[in-house]
């Protein structure tokens, strides 16, 4: 299958084509930077292939959660070039494809493990979802939610924790064993992987339902709130 997939959900712009068997990737500056240099990157991709956008089979977009922003600008440009293509779309969550790129990493011949997917949200919250890998696939342990980060807890069978915010929220998170902490990102490559079982699984939508997922509705803090969040973060720096 030739699909071309791409990511604006975090601080890193990800995009990404593939036959199956070549792939092309850029990277750059993403979430409201993304509006900007996604188009420019896709064709630039696309040309880099010999391809035409209507000689894809399908268009694979990070849905989020994540940037208010990025997710808006993935939705839309997924939509305009999946209607003028007239290709299917899938929405893929940001934190499976978080899963996804820890695994491809860290543990590319594991059998079997748990791990929970972690991003920043700010706001001084994470996106969390717990995972489980086997037979080939993953399987959600629950939904993505939101929780600060003194109040996370890993799952007991969690064997990996992976995202962005152990750097973010250092000093404010449970202690765990740095060996079992990834840095991860939802990665177009990443979402590449997991597209043709989901696509063979009829989750390919329509260019029109292309829409984004937000866990937080609210998408700014009040000045208050913006104090909190400045004192929680002065009290966990070590003295």
């Amino acid at each position: 299958m030739k699909l071309l997939a791409f990511d604006t959900s975090t601080d890193m712009l990800s995009v990404a084509l593939s036959d199956g068997d070549r792939v092309w990737q850029h990277t750059g500056p993403g979430a409201a930077q993304a509006s900007g240099t996604l188009i420019p990157s896709v064709l630039d991709l696309l040309a880099q292939a010999g391809w035409a956008l209507d000689a894809l089979d399908a268009l694979v977009f990070g849905r989020g959660p994540g940037s208010f922003t990025g997710l808006r600008t993935a939705c839309s440009v997924a939509q305009g070039l999946a209607l003028g293509a007239r290709l299917p779309v899938l929405p893929l969550d940001t934190l499976l494809a978080v899963a996804e790129e820890a695994r491809f990493c860290d543990r590319p011949d594991a059998q079997a493990f748990e791990l929970t997917a972690l991003l920043d949200a700010r706001m001084d919250e994470m996106y969390v979802q717990r995972f489980a890998w086997g037979a080939g696939a993953w399987t959600a342990l629950d939904s993505c939610t939101l929780c600060r980060p003194e109040d996370f807890q890993p799952g007991a069978a969690d064997t990996l924790l992976a995202g962005n915010v152990f750097k973010v929220y250092a000093g404010r998170l449970p202690a765990w064993p740095a060996a079992q902490c990834h840095e991860a990102l939802p990665t177009a490559s990443a979402m590449l992987r997991l597209a043709p079982a989901l696509l063979a699984a009829g989750q390919g939508v329509d260019a029109a339902q292309a829409l984004p997922l937000y866990v937080r509705d609210k998408v700014a803090l009040t000045t208050e709130e913006r104090a909190g969040v400045k004192a929680r973060a002065a009290l966990a720096k070590p003295p």
